[in-house]
């Protein structure tokens, strides 16, 4: 059976890493691969082929991190958009992964909360969940985005 024809999961996450070697916030989302073969199809109004086309795969990230944004929340109640920089994506089994990353952001942030956008694949589904988890110290918060809810707040303090 053509990937594209499987039977669409509706679901997607998105892992933010605070990478303390790098100083980075890594993004990562990971979404299944027949689900983005056939939202890119509906969303540039012809067949996309993420598998074989490296300009499809682009395009269709670049359609992700459209879809994706952060702001951090200071203690003062100040806030500013995290600049996000795309870095790629990749195939890796079932799954297409699109990477971003703020440079800097994990070693010079003293915001007390993010909030999130996330509106991927909610366009071409409604229904469609994305999951969001905060890796941060060893612990992870994660928050789910469903119909409805494209904004969350996630804390980036511990209580």
């Amino acid at each position: 059976m053509p990937v594209s024809s499987a039977h669409q999961q509706k679901t997607a996450v998105t892992r933010l890493l605070f990478n303390e070697s790098s100083g980075n916030l890594e993004v990562m989302h990971r979404l299944f691969l027949h689900d983005a073969e056939h939202a890119a199809s509906v969303v540039f109004g012809e067949k996309q082929d993420l598998i074989e086309s490296a300009a499809s795969r682009a395009l269709f990230g670049s359609y992700v991190v459209n879809r994706f944004a952060m702001q951090a929340t200071e203690a003062d109640g100040s806030s500013q958009e995290i600049s996000l920089q795309y870095i790629g994506e990749e195939i890796d089994g079932q799954f297409l992964w699109v990477y971003q990353e703020a440079v800097g952001f994990a070693e010079s942030t003293t915001a007390q909360q993010l909030e999130l956008i996330n509106s991927i694949l909610r366009d071409v589904w409604p229904e469609q969940s994305n999951l969001v988890n905060l890796e941060r110290e060893g612990r992870i918060n994660s928050v789910t985005f469903t119909q409805g809810s494209d904004t969350h707040t996630l804390p980036l303090t511990t209580p």
